[in-house]
This record gives structure tokens, C-alpha cells and sequence, in this order.
């Protein structure tokens, strides 16, 4: 796919929503490449645009079918990385993706069950992801698992304590949590669109970012997944892109080289997904059990899968699909027009894996 640079893409323009064009400043330009993130010298990170891998596997919840077993989040991820890398061990295919060197940040995602508790990444995926980071040989103190605010960490049951951002003691000593509330970012601002923007200290101190983010519907946005988890959970003022179902803003938000950079790989925990009326978890009959892992390099190709996902849940309770009710993710075809990944179905390799 044709990489169109940077000043393209901040010059495209909102018209096709009715915003106002999109905004950039040479200033703007200049930060934001100053602030991309440079990966250790001589190690590049596996892209293999336009693949998507899901494994699935029936019975893998523990009692109350709320949350999966560690056993099975180690099995599927484990597949499900094996698909995308072609390496047996998830420490092999992890280094991949990730280097000794590198200052690593796990972005997952907690706002549907903030207050629930019954729908968010879960802790035996993530717990998973920071053995597989640091069995590539990233050491515990070089980790980072953060979230916008504490309700949504608290969600994931990574932390025991929403004050203090105590660890829960399956995960090894070293490794930290952050939230960010919004307010903590050390870079100047940059425009996006007709805003201006920073991006939060816990993603821009990494060097490489692991996106754990979900599949469901979103009552603004459509469907969101690996790319609004990481432009609006990382950001210092995501509600000014929210505006027309946030698109185009979420692919140029993505598009910006201090995020792009620092992307290496996208995780959806699908053990459930909401299928409508989500992003937050308030109706639990539009929560279904889907059992499943995806795990992609390409965001606009994985966000794609899971969107079709969400639509046939939609189709099988008698709901239109996201276009038909003027929620259409529009934000996936700027994405991919803007280099960011594989939009049409038909060039997506989609691997879809049946366990037991």
C-alpha cells in the first residue's frame, strides 16, 4: 500500500463529514516527527499488513462466564501469535515485535466495565502479554501498563486498589501501572484536525506500544477497537474528536508519527463483545460470548474483522448493521487512504482458528 506523507495527511480535510477542514502547522510537523519513537538500532518490527488472526475456542470461561481461564488466555494467545509470526513460543514470536532495549507500554482497554466489572480486557490476557514481552527479553522495570483513568485499570482486575495502583500479584514484580486522567503529557501540543492535541506521558515514554484492546459497538463511533483505543485513550483531550462519529478524526489522530511509530501490535481480548448500545456495559443483554482471541499488525484490517463481527451479532438479534443505523465507521477507509492499513475484505487474510 502507498505511504502518503505526513503533510498529506494532516492536510486532508474534514469535508466529506461537513467539519471544518483539517488543520496543520510546520510546527506541528516538526513535533510530532521529533517525537516519534526510534526503535533500537538494527531491529525492525514485524508488519505484515492486511493479516488478521482469530482463534476461537467454546468453554473456556470460568464459573459465571464473565471472565476466561489463565489456561485458556495462554493457549490462544499463544495460537494466535503462532498464526500471525510463524514462531512456536509466545517469547519467539513476542520478539518479534519487541526488543531487550525497548521501554515497552501495554495499553488495554477498561471502559466497558467500569462499572460492571464484567467487560473489560481481561487480566489473563495481559498478564500473558507481560510474559510474553519479557520473555523477549524485556525486563519487568521496562513495563508500563496504563489507562486513561482508574475505574477503566480497575476494570481489567490488573490492579487491586484503585487509589494506589497496586499490582495484582499474579504479575511479576517490577512491572507498572499508570493513569493518565487526561493531564499528564511533557510533549507541546500538535494540531490534529481543528484541535490541538498532546499525547499522554505513559505512551509517548515508550519506545513500542501493545494495543489490548475489545470488540464492540460504540453509540457514537460505530464500532471501536484497536484504533480508538489508542488515539482516544491517549490522548490529553479525546471528546473534541467525537464530533461527525469521529471520523476522519480517529485515522488522523492515528495517522500522526508519534503514534504510528511507537505501534507494533493489536490484541483484541473477544471473550465477549457488545454487539450495540456500548461502549459502556449497561445492558448485558447486548453482551454475548464470543470466546475469542485476534491479534493483527494492521489496525484498519483487525478493526475491519471486528466490525463485520459486531454486525452479524447485530444481524443475529434482529439489529441493523452500523450503517443502516448511521453509525458506519467511516474513520477505517480514511485510515487505510492514509497509508494506516487494508480496508477492502477482499485483501485481508483472515485466519480464523477453532481450538478443541
Amino acid at each position: 500500500m502507498p505511504k502518503l506523507r505526513r503533510r498529506q495527511v494532516l492536510a486532508s480535510t474534514l469535508a466529506s463529514t461537513g467539519a471544518a477542514a483539517a488543520v496543520s502547522t510546520t510546527s506541528s510537523d516538526a513535533v510530532a516527527e521529533s517525537w516519534a519513537a526510534r526503535p533500537p538500532k538494527g531491529f525492525r518490527r514485524m508488519s505484515i499488513p492486511g493479516k488478521v488472526v482469530r482463534v476461537h475456542k467454546k468453554g473456556v470461561m470460568q464459573p459465571g462466564g464473565v471472565y476466561p481461564t489463565q489456561a485458556a488466555a495462554t493457549e490462544m494467545l499463544t495460537k494466535a501469535l503462532a498464526e500471525l509470526t510463524g514462531k512456536a513460543t509466545i517469547g519467539e514470536a513476542f520478539k518479534q515485535f519487541v526488543h531487550r532495549d525497548d521501554v515497552v507500554a501495554i495499553k488495554p482497554n477498561g471502559i466497558a466495565g467500569r462499572k460492571s466489572l464484567k467487560m473489560a480486557a481481561n487480566k489473563e490476557v495481559i498478564l500473558e502479554v507481560v510474559k510474553g514481552v519479557m520473555a523477549a527479553g524485556v525486563p519487568a522495570e521496562r513495563i508500563t501498563i496504563y489507562e486513561q483513568y482508574r475505574d477503566f485499570l480497575f476494570a481489567t482486575r490488573c490492579i487491586t486498589d484503585k487509589q494506589t495502583l497496586a499490582l495484582a500479584p499474579e504479575f511479576p514484580a517490577g512491572v507498572k501501572t499508570e493513569v493518565h486522567l487526561n493531564k499528564k503529557a511533557t510533549m507541546p501540543p500538535i494540531v490534529v484536525g481543528a484541535s490541538a492535541t498532546k499525547y499522554v506521558t505513559p505512551f509517548t515514554d515508550a519506545t513500542v506500544v501493545i494495543n489490548v484492546t475489545q470488540v464492540k459497538d460504540h453509540n457514537i463511533c460505530g464500532y471501536t477497537g484497536a484504533m480508538k483505543n489508542i488515539t482516544h485513550g491517549s490522548n490529553t483531550n479525546p471528546h473534541d474528536y467525537h464530533k461527525h462519529n469521529a471520523s476522519p478524526q480517529i485515522a488522523h489522530l492515528f495517522a500522526q508519527e508519534v503514534v504510528k511509530s511507537r505501534m507494533a501490535l493489536h490484541i483484541a481480548d473477544a471473550f465477549q463483545v457488545i454487539y450495540d448500545e456500548g461502549p459502556i456495559d449497561k445492558n448485558p443483554r447486548r453482551r454475548v460470548l464470543h470466546e475469542s482471541i485476534y491479534a493483527s499488525t494492521d489496525p484498519v484490517a483487525m478493526d475491519v474483522i471486528g466490525w463485520k463481527a459486531v454486525d452479524a451479532l447485530r444481524a443475529d438479534n434482529g439489529l441493523p448493521s452500523l450503517k443502516d443505523a448511521g453509525r458506519e465507521p467511516t474513520y477505517l477507509k480514511v485510515a487505510s487512504e492514509l497509508g494506516l492499513g487494508i480496508y477492502d475484505e477482499d485483501l485481508i487474510d483472515f485466519r480464523d482458528v477453532k481450538l478443541g
